[in-house]
C-alpha cells in the first residue's frame, strides 16, 4: 500500500533542509517520489523505497556509484542530500511499517514525449551510457558493494525480482507459444554472447524516457534505483521501453549508437546483440506490468502489451526486429 503525502511528512525532520516542508506525490512506479516544498530552501525530491524491493546495502551501493559518477564525470545526474546524521539513506517509521528514503536536490525539467523529435536526445543518452560504462569498468567498487543482476534467469524465470511474465495480463493460449519460443531463444542467444567484461558490467538499466528530465539544452538522467550488472547495450533497450514498435526506433537507435561510439567503441558482436537486449527488456516490462498492476505506469501500458510483445517476438525470431 503506498504512503500518502501526510504519512511521509513526519520523516522530513531527518533533513535540516526540508524540516517543516510539505510533500506531494509526483510519481509512483517502483518507488514513490514526492516533491518537497519548503518556505526558505526551495524544492527537493524525496524517494521513498518500496518495502521489500531493495536492501539497505543495495541502496547504499547505488548511492556509492552515483556519488562516484558525480565526482569522476561531468554527467548531469541527481545530487543526494545527507541527513542530519550525515547519511544519505534514512529510515523512518510510517503507519505501514519502517521505510527507507533518500532526499535529492530538485532538478528542473520535464519528461520528453515519444512523439517529439528525439534524435538529438538519444545521441546524448548514448554518450551518457558510454561514459557510465567506461566509469564502471575502471571504478574500484567499495567493499560489500551489492546490486541486482539482470540476466536471463532474473528476467525470464518465474521468480525474478519483477515477477513472472507468464502471469502478466494478456498472456493467453494464443500468444503464449510465441513468447515461450522467444524465452528459449533468448536463453541461447545470451549464453552465446557471454558476460566478458568488455560487454557486461554495472549499468543504469532503466534509461527510459520517464527517467530523463529535459530543461532547454540540459538533459539530466535520474533514478539509478534499478542499476545493476547487465550487458552494456541493455541501456539502449531500456531507453526505448514501452515504445519498441515505434517506427522512429531505427533512427533513434542510430543516434544512440553514434553518441555512444563517440565515447566508447562497440564490437560487431555487441551491435548484433542489441535486438536480443530489446526483447529481453520487453519481457522484463511484461513481467513488471503484471507485478505492478496497481501503478499508473503499468495501467497505462497494460492493454495490448502482451500481444504487442508477441508480435515483436515473431519479428525477432524471423531475424528482423525492425524493417
Amino acid at each position: 500500500m503506498p504512503l500518502t503525502a501526510l504519512e511521509v511528512e513526519p520523516a522530513l525532520s531527518a533533513w535540516a533542509e526540508v524540516a517543516g516542508g510539505s510533500a506531494r506525490l509526483i510519481n509512483h512506479s517502483e518507488n514513490q517520489t514526492f516533491q518537497l516544498d519548503t518556505p526558505g530552501q526551495g524544492s527537493f525530491t524525496l524517494r521513498v523505497h518500496r518495502a521489500g524491493y531493495q536492501s539497505r546495502g543495495s541502496i547504499e551501493s547505488e548511492l556509492a556509484w552515483l556519488m562516484a559518477l558525480r565526482r569522476d564525470t561531468a554527467l548531469a545526474i541527481p545530487e543526494p542530500v545527507p541527513g542530519r546524521d550525515g547519511r544519505l539513506l534514512q529510515r523512518f517509521d510510517s503507519p505501514r511499517g519502517e521505510r527507507m528514503a533518500v532526499l535529492f536536490r530538485h532538478i528542473a525539467g520535464s519528461e520528453p514525449q515519444p512523439d517529439s523529435n528525439l534524435g538529438e536526445l538519444f545521441g546524448t543518452l548514448g554518450t551518457y551510457a558510454a561514459t557510465m560504462h567506461n566509469h564502471a569498468t575502471t571504478w574500484q567498487r567499495p567493499p560489500g558493494f551489492e546490486r541486482q543482476v539482470w540476466q536471463a534467469a532474473t528476467i525470464l524465470d518465474s521468480d525474478g525480482p519483477w515477477g513472472d511474465w507468464r502471469m502478466a495480463p494478456g498472456v493467453n493460449t494464443d500468444n503464449r507459444p510465441i513468447l515461450d519460443r522467444l524465452d528459449s531463444a533468448l536463453w541461447l542467444r545470451l549464453a552465446a554472447y557471454g558476460t566478458s567484461p568488455d560487454r557486461y558490467g554495472l549499468v543504469h538499466a532503466d534509461m527510459r524516457l520517464g527517467n530523463v528530465l529535459v530543461d532547454g539544452d540540459n538533459v539530466t538522467l535520474i533514478d539509478f534505483d534499478d542499476c545493476g550488472f547487465c550487458w552494456f547495450t541493455y541501456d539502449f533497450a531500456a531507453a526505448i521501453s514501452f515504445h519498441e514498435a515505434n517506427p522512429a526506433v531505427p533512427a533513434l537507435k542510430a543516434a544512440w549508437l553514434e553518441g555512444y561510439q563517440s565515447v566508447r567503441r562497440l564490437s560487431a558482436d555487441d551491435l548484433a546483440a542489441i535486438d536480443a537486449m530489446v526483447m529481453l527488456r520487453r519481457m522484463a516490462l511484461l513481467a513488471w506490468i503484471g507485478s505492478h498492476a496497481e501503478t499508473s505506469l503499468a495501467r497505462q501500458h497494460m492493454q495490448g502489451f502482451a500481444d504487442g510483445t508477441a508480435q515483436l517476438a515473431e519479428r525477432y525470431l524471423r531475424g528482423a526486429l525492425w524493417p
